[in-house]
This record gives structure tokens, sequence and C-alpha cells, in this order.
């Protein structure tokens, strides 16, 4: 377990730089056009915040904190006009981006360590599974809302 704090606290301290990589990517994505709808600052700011208090999400925050952050997430994305299949494709570029930083800069030192971070992979498998279903969630309820107001 303590190499998965070690990779947190990586992850933390180098989350400026993970957030301007992933915007860079998601800017140069062509699945994720309707993106140009999104203030880079804000999209910036959300994935630094992420990536800046991982330890918190994947340790301290319970499933609750992740539904209301990405339900939150997933009605703005409806009401900034981004199809759903780029608001997955974003997250899961979230991801990727995170995965790519840990293969160039995590080194384990001994064999025993491949498990520590097994588990970490798995708590962070757990939290992009959630963060995509309920970004789906709140945008699901924000289409609702807008075809009965529309209806």
């Amino acid at each position: 377990m303590m190499l998965a704090y070690r990779l947190v606290r990586l992850i933390e301290t180098h989350s400026d730089e993970l957030a301007a990589g992933l915007l860079e990517k998601v800017q140069n994505s062509e699945l994720a056009r309707s993106y140009r709808h999104v203030p880079p600052e804000e999209l910036r700011q959300r994935v630094y915040e992420i990536y800046r208090h991982l330890g918190e999400w994947l340790l301290g925050k319970g499933a609750f904190d992740i539904e209301q952050r990405y339900e939150e997430i997933g009605t703005r994305r409806a009401h900034q006009g981004v199809p759903i299949s780029e608001l997955i494709w974003v997250i899961t570029l979230t991801k990727e981006n995170l995965w790519e930083f840990l293969k160039k800069e995590a080194v384990m030192e001994r064999p025993t360590e491949v498990f520590g971070e097994l588990e970490m992979l798995q708590l962070l498998d757990q939290f992009f599974d959630r963060a995509v279903y309920y970004a789906s969630i709140g945008y699901e309820r924000a289409q609702s809302a807008h075809e009965l107001h529309v209806g």
C-alpha cells in the first residue's frame, strides 16, 4: 500500500502538468470536437482538482461524493451541448493521460510493490468507472428536464 500512496503523491504533485497535458489532448481530439464550447480554463480547473486531490477521491471520499461531482459535470456538459459520447471520451482521456504519466514516472523498486500498484490501479479504475456512470446520469437528467421544458 505504501507504493499506492507514493503514486498518489506523485500524481498530486504533478497535477498542473497533468491537467495541461489533458487540455491539449482534448483540444486536439477529433472525438471531442464539442468541447470547444467548454471554456478551456473550466476544463483545466476541473481536471486539476481531480488530479490534485486524487488521494481524497480514492481513499477519503465515498461513492456519494463521486456521484454528486460527476452528475454535476454531466448536467453541465449537457447544457453546453456536448454529446454524451464526447463526455465519456474525455473522462477516458483523463484516465489514459494518468496511465501514460504513471508509466513514464513510476519506477518500482521491489516485486512486492506490484501488489500495491495493482491495488491503486483497481481504485483508479473504480473511480473512473463511477465517474462515467454518474456523469451519464447527470447528462440524462439534464436532457429529460430540457425535453419537459421544450415539449
